[in-house]
């Protein structure tokens, strides 16, 4: 049997049908529902999205401190500042990928290629993070930043000192309210290291959905299943990333890292804007993955 309808009604389902189709934005993650987690968390906004005009060009851990101590599994976000991203084999100037080093020293010859070991791990696809599941106990971790050959750029983190307690489990860390300054640390560094579901996304790894930020203020930019590249360069499976920022219906901000940054500096007036963080292909002409979504909130100036 043939179900006929009447065409306005057909037309309706028509486009029913494509918005489920179409992919939905990436919403950002909330601030935390629990009181005493949401001041724990507001308390390290600034902290979190500081600018740095110091080193010009600088690579670091997003959201791994030098003495922290995490649940294993957890997650490695990755920042490079001066400096753009691109996949091993990509030789452009500026750019290069992330090397992590874990339990062991900087390289003593820096023309070396950097060695494929349990030690020294490659992120050449371009990645901006990764998830390490790591027996307890201490560990050092630092970030080494190489060309398109494995050889150090010679711009590397800080190295991190992390302890780790035992295996993650879904529920965090709790706060007291009478030791509030201790287990909101380490609530909080837990939250940081929690890691990610697995899957393809695009997100701001520094500022959640419409958390109160001072300007200038800095985002760093993270994407899960793909690596990022500098446009024009066409590596499989990469992209780059575009910043859009609106007001009443309006692009009041754009700004198209076409040259593989991972990172962005602000300065905005007080207000509400909707964030809108999109991945392109390689042209700039096509979403490779649905766009992450957020209100920002913009409330007061600081002097640098």
């Amino acid at each position: 049997m043939v179900t006929r309808c009447a065409l306005p009604a057909c037309a309706g389902l028509l486009l029913a049908s494509l918005a489920l189709l179409a992919p939905a934005p990436a919403l950002a993650a909330p601030l935390p529902n629990d009181a005493l987690e949401r001041e724990c968390w507001l308390a390290h906004t600034r902290e979190r999205t500081r600018v740095n005009l110091r080193e010009p060009t600088q690579v670091d851990f997003s959201n791994l401190g030098r003495r922290q101590r995490v649940r294993s599994p957890f997650q490695v976000d990755f920042a490079i500042r001066g400096m753009g991203v691109a996949p091993a084999g990509v030789a452009h100037e500026g750019t290069g990928h992330h090397h992590l080093l874990i339990n062991t020293k900087l390289p003593l010859d820096v023309r070396a290629k950097i060695p494929f070991s349990d030690t020294h791990k490659h992120y050449g696809k371009g990645q901006t993070g990764t998830t390490l599941d790591l027996p307890p106990g201490r560990h050092t971790l630092r970030l080494l930043f190489a060309d398109h050959e494995h050889r150090p750029h010679f711009v590397f983190s800080s190295e991190v000192e992390l302890e780790v307690t035992g295996p993650r489990t879904a529920q965090p860390l709790p706060i007291d309210r009478a030791r509030f300054e201790a287990t909101c640390a380490a609530w909080y560094e837990d939250e940081l290291a929690r890691p990610r579901p697995p899957g393809e996304l695009v997100t701001v790894l520094n500022l959640r959905d419409g958390e109160p930020v001072a300007s200038p203020f800095n985002l760093r930019f993270g994407v899960d299943g793909y690596g990022v590249c500098v446009a024009g360069l066409g590596a499989e499976r990469t992209g780059h990333f575009v910043l859009e920022l609106r007001q009443d219906e309006r692009v009041v901000h754009r700004t198209d890292l076409a040259n593989g940054a991972t990172q962005l500096n602000l300065t905005l007036p007080d207000g509400r804007y909707r964030l809108r963080l999109r991945f392109m292909d390689t042209t700039g002409a096509r979403d490779l993955l649905p766009a992450y979504e957020a209100l920002l909130v913009v409330v007061g100036q600081e002097r640098l």
